[in-house]
């Protein structure tokens, strides 16, 4: 499989790509752009979160802790004293990094569930739904928050199913096939899960016509 370094890379230079392409044809301003290309990037490592000792998991709790802050304080900002916010979002950085990084090892396998498009999937759903519901983005600009996430996630796996391909052997790895599937056969009750995750969502995303016109317009670029 790829390392870290090569799929963070690789999803860097796409997320630039795309978010500089969108920006040259007035599709999202600079600062958006910007936004974009993170996206991007994260999305190409964050598939390895359920390696336990990697170096991406650790990486992607403390940027996940981060984001639950600042998703806190945008919500409580209005509703509690300066001094109970500052509890709440100390509370919030350390579940989220270390006791939701710990529960996430425990139940997970590397190159299972997680390694999958159903979650790219609702990886995307959950960006979209919180840019929207959660930080006020219009409709069209949550579905290029979730789009772009995802893009990053099938960058990540597409790799993961590149380096399983021994071109020099003229054979295929062991590891070939157990990223760049539907679900993880192995638990299909996490499967599941996810399923009933991403109709949950459905209630906090935008609309689907929205996502419509942002593809119809995307290809229309394209041609």
């Amino acid at each position: 499989m790829a390392n870290f370094r090569t799929h963070f890379g690789v999803a860097s230079v796409g997320g630039a790509v795309v978010a500089q392409a969108g920006w040259q044809a007035s599709q999202w301003s600079g600062w958006q752009a910007i936004t974009i290309a993170m996206l991007v990037a994260l999305g190409g490592i964050l598939p390895d979160i359920d390696a336990d000792q990697s170096q991406a998991i650790r990486l992607i709790f403390n940027i996940l802790a981060v984001i639950a802050v600042v998703l806190a304080v945008l919500v409580l900002q209005q509703r509690v004293t300066p001094a109970y916010l500052f509890a709440v979002c100390g509370g919030v950085y350390l579940g989220m990094r270390y006791l939701a990084g710990a529960i996430f090892a425990r139940f997970t396998v590397h190159r299972g569930l997680w390694h999958s498009l159903l979650a790219a999937i609702v990886t995307g759903l959950s960006t979209a739904a919180i840019s929207f519901s959660l930080l006020g983005q219009t409709e069209r600009q949550a579905w290029i928050h979730g789009l772009a996430l995802t893009l990053g996630f099938l960058i990540h796996l597409t790799l993961d199913e590149l380096y399983s391909v021994d071109l020099t052997g003229a054979r295929l790895k062991r590891s070939f096939g157990t990223a760049l599937k539907l679900f993880s056969w192995q638990a299909p009750g996490s499967a599941l899960m996810l399923v009933l995750v991403s109709a949950h969502l459905l209630s906090w995303l935008p609309s689907l016509a929205a996502l419509r016109q942002l593809v119809t317009q995307s290809l229309a670029l394209w041609h």
